[in-house]
């Protein structure tokens, strides 16, 4: 049991300092006015246009940090500030977003993976603790049937865990790429929104490898099990 503690442990450490260094330059780059003095919504209204894409709709959402694309309904969520500032993070988050978007209308595989994940996962994610849980006590007493079912389950999580980074990274490419070549940003701005996409990778990266730490130590407790038996 103690190696899942120490698993867990060292994974919310690195999350926790992810987390504040995400913030942290986004508050430094939501300082730096962009030199067009255009807003998130602009730029990304922009990007989807001269990507062809004109059935995605860019929508002020509340929250921070809250911007996601929705592919159901095609639209791409901009939290408050990022809607309505004209600064370097919020021309990085929203060419990011749009980066979805783009992959969307070009059918990107990895985005499509994640998109049919979806469903079972709102499903799966709300029972397998109960059955890892579960299946943890009943290993215990030489039954590991429980926690195979729960191990299967809790793959898909890391599945997905493993499949969003492609898709991110390929996101953050596609949205550097047309800032720099649209000359929305300069040389000094084209960094920093670099800089800030990085750290936001980053924090998925930390998910990933934490969801891999968890999934090997469920797979060693059932191996243990059955040995035992």
């Amino acid at each position: 049991m103690i190696v899942y503690y120490v698993i867990t442990a060292v994974f919310m450490l690195l999350s926790w300092w992810a987390g504040n260094r995400l913030k942290s330059k986004f508050q430094e780059y939501s300082q730096q006015p962009m030199r067009t003095g255009l807003t998130g919504r602009q730029v990304a209204e922009l990007m989807l246009k001269e990507n062809g894409i004109n059935d995605v709709k860019v929508i002020s959402v509340a929250g921070q940090l809250t911007d996601h694309y929705n592919p159901a309904n095609k639209t791409v969520n901009l939290s408050e500030w990022v809607y309505e500032q004209p600064t370097v993070a919020a021309a990085a988050v929203a060419a990011h977003e749009c980066g979805h978007a783009v992959q969307h209308a070009n059918a990107y595989t990895w985005l499509g993976f994640r998109s049919k994940m979806v469903p079972a996962l709102n499903i799966s994610s709300k029972i397998t603790p109960w059955i890892l849980m579960i299946g943890l006590g009943m290993a215990t007493q030489g039954s590991p049937m429980v926690l195979l079912i729960g191990i299967l389950l809790f793959g898909l999580t890391t599945l997905f865990t493993v499949i969003t980074l492609p898709v991110e990274f390929d996101a953050s490419a596609r949205a550097l790429a047309w800032l720099k070549t649209a000359n929305i940003t300069t040389p000094q701005e084209q960094s920093q929104a670099s800089s800030a996409l990085r750290w936001a990778a980053s924090t998925y990266v930390i998910a990933a490898l934490a969801s891999l730490g968890q999934l090997l130590y469920y797979v060693m407790r059932y191996m243990s099990a059955t040995n035992r038996n």
